[in-house]
This record gives C-alpha cells, structure tokens and sequence, in this order.
C-alpha cells in the first residue's frame, strides 16, 4: 500500500477504467525507483531490466539529473522559442561538441525527433538536388519501429501499428533490414530517392543486430547516390550498445573522432536517455548544409529547447561521460551474453542471445505467437527482475548501465533459476 493509501490492485483498476487501452503493461505497479531497482506500491523491490525502453541508461533518479531538474524547475522551465532563453544556446554548443555536428534541432519524443528528420531530408532534397515537389522517397527497413505518428505507421511492417489508421502517407521504400544489396538495388530502381533511415540495430523487433559491416556499407552506398543516411538512434544511442552511438564502428569514446572508423549519420536521432529519464526530450543533429535547409516558421515545437530540457540534458550528457557509461555497458554487455550463452549449452528453452553493449535479447523456443516469453516475465517478475517480452517469443534484457558486475551476475542468476524452472 502507498502512502496515500493506493493499493497496485486499486491502481490497476483505476487506470483500466478511466485510461485508454493502448498498452498492455506487466501487472506491476511501480511507485519508486533508485539506480537499477524499482519499488512497488507495496513496497517489493525488483531489479529493473528494461530501463523505460533504454530511457534510463543513467539510473533511476540520477542525483545529478534530479538536482538540475529541481534548480532550474524552480528559476524558469519554458519560454517558446518565440524568445531567446539562457539555456538553449549553451545547450546547443554542448549537443554539437558532443556528437560533432553543426548544428541541434531540438524536440521532445523521439517519434517528433523521426518526424523532423523526415522533413528535414525532403527539405534539403528539394532545396539542394531540385527534386521535383512531393515526389522525394526516403528508403527505410522491413519490422523497423520508428514511432507511432500517422506519418511513421505509414512504412511499418506491423499490422498492429497501421491496422485501422489509413491512409497512409506516400514517399517510403520498405527493404529487408541487414541487406546492402537491396539498398543498392533500391537506389537502381526508384527515381526521387533522397535517403536511406535505419536503426543501427532493430530493438522493437527483437534486437535484430546486423552484420559487422551492414551499416558502413549502407552509408557507402547513400554517399555513391548523392543521398543523406539518417540514424534513428532514439533507443541506441546515449551508451546503450557500449559506444556512445549505435553507428560509431567499434568507437568507446564520448565525442566524434577523426582517426577512427566511424559512419557518422548525415541526420542523427536522439532521444530516450537525452533526459535520463528524467521528462521527454529529443534532438536532430546534422550539419549546416542539411540543418539549414529549414527556415524560421518552416518547423518547431512549443516545448522544444525549454530551459527545464536543456539543463536536463546537459547533466543527462555528462553523467554519461564521466560515469564512462559506454565502457561499462561494453564490458557487461560481454558478460551478460558469456553467461548465457553458457546457460544455452544446458537448457532447451532459450535457443538464442543476441544484442550489443546492454541491448540484449533472448530468443525462447516455441513460437511468436505464443505466450511462453509473457509467462516467462511474469515469473522473473515474481522473482524479483522486471522485463518485457517483444514478441511471443523474445524477451528483451536492457538495465540501466549505472548496474555493477555484481548486481548484474545477481540478475543473469535470476534470470537462469527462473527459466529452469519455468
């Protein structure tokens, strides 16, 4: 029971009845979170392996984040940008050092983020390659998830996320994901192709990771066809997969490096663990000949580059850096996938570990349409460790990086004890 006396089961009932019925949560009912664990209403404790959809990369009220968050709450949180604020443009200088970019277009979500970027590349196409009006494609990847604007559901793969919602918005090119050559045979094909966006690894649908060498062939391939390769980095971005960004080659570092190998996007996508979790905060990075396409008047956002944003996401930024998140999240990443691969040799029920840094996922053994990784989640949950299936047959395993190795090896015991004896 909470303190104003709310039950989970109470709080349960409320919601069913008075929200809407567009999610299907795990019946847990969160009040308080701290680091990687979570609280519930009556007080149990669970480690949590999910990380808000890798919005908490920095922990559950991250001190840091929560000091800035009260200090600027309290002098100033939104101006519009009908008027210049003191925040924004120390934000804007730390974004671009940061990631190497030109120039920041701030937003709040990352679908607003995806939907930016989206008019961003037509903007530059018709301004810079005389691309004739209406007519530029953007090529984008079979089972992506990019968000869940009409825009976006226009181009997925799920009958779930466009079922009911038409029409639909023209100028998409669906390819395979992880295949280089129908990228370049997208490109031979259709006229008016303006760019290629990707999500460096496919996390709504099963943390599908590509081969090595997928995403720096397709950048090659957008830079033979005068094209712009765009990074919706929303979930992969900020540390998760053990760099800084998905797209940095084998890069730990915290900024863009000139002497290695890295496929720096034209357009980046962040957002998710820009704010730490802290409240929604998005960004588009790109330089001045892409970014400066867009004109006053031409896009924007109330709250996008609010003060409150700004400080957060500066804070957010540094406890990355100076927690040296990415260098964990590669060392437990590699940890976590040699546990339970060694697991797999044992057991017959998880036939697959995949995933990058602390992006993971397993693949269990029966069939997507089944409910065996729902089952499986609501006995972790029992068990103290809080995840979340992607389909009915994978479960994704995403704490905050903040974790410990021994805090972790508790998790991957709990995980195994829960499958052995599911």
């Amino acid at each position: 029971m909470t303190k104003e006396g709310i039950s989970s089961k109470e709080s349960i009932e409320l919601e069913d009845k008075y929200g809407a019925h567009n999610y299907h949560p795990l019946p847990v009912v969160l009040e308080r979170g701290e680091g990687v664990y979570v609280w519930d209403a009556e007080g149990k404790k669970y480690f949590d392996f999910l990380s808000a959809y890798s919005a908490v990369n920095q922990g559950h009220c991250h001190p840091k984040i929560t000091k800035v968050l009260i200090e600027q709450a309290q002098k100033l949180t939104l101006t519009s940008r009908a008027f210049y604020n003191t925040a924004l443009g120390k934000y804007s200088k730390f974004m671009t050092e940061y990631f190497g970019y030109d120039k920041v277009l701030p937003m709040n979500t990352g679908a607003e983020a995806v939907e930016t970027a989206i008019k961003l590349a037509r903007k530059w196409a018709y301004t810079h390659k005389n691309i004739p009006e209406n007519q530029a494609n953007i090529i984008v990847c079979e089972q992506n998830f990019h968000g869940r604007t009409t825009t976006i559901v226009s181009f997925s793969s799920d009958p779930d996320s466009y079922k009911g919602f038409g029409p639909f918005t023209p100028g998409f090119i669906k390819i395979p994901y992880n295949d280089s050559d129908a990228l370049k045979k997208a490109f031979a094909e259709n006229n008016n192709v303006i760019g290629f966006m990707v999500e460096p690894i496919q996390g709504e649908a099963g943390v599908v990771v590509p081969d090595e060498s997928y995403l720096s062939d397709c950048f090659d391939i957008c830079k033979e066809n005068d094209a712009l390769f765009i990074a919706d980095e929303v979930q992969t971005g900020i540390a998760r997969t053990g760099r800084l960004l998905a797209t940095c080659g084998n890069c730990t570092c915290e900024a863009f490096c000139e002497d290695k190998k890295q496929t720096r996007a034209d357009i980046l996508i962040l957002g998710k663990a820009l704010s730490g979790g802290a409240l929604p905060i998005s960004a588009v990075l790109a330089d001045d000949e892409v970014m400066l396409s867009i004109k006053p008047g031409e896009h924007g956002s109330t709250y996008g580059g609010n003060p409150l944003a700004c400080e957060v996401a500066i804070a957010a930024l540094e406890v990355v850096r100076d927690e040296k998140l990415s260098e964990r999240a590669f060392h437990l990443g590699e940890v976590f996938r040699r546990e339970i691969n060694a697991f797999i040799e044992v057991n017959d029920l998880v036939t697959l570990v995949r995933g990058k840094g602390l992006l993971n996922a397993i693949v269990i053994n029966d069939t997507e349409t089944s409910k065996t990784a729902w089952n499986i989640c609501m006995k972790l949950r029992d068990n103290g460790l809080l995840a979340k299936p992607t389909h009915g047959n994978i479960i994704r395993f995403a704490p905050p990086l903040v974790i410990t190795e021994e805090e972790l090896m508790e998790c991957i015991s709990i995980i195994k004890k829960t499958i052995s004896e599911f």
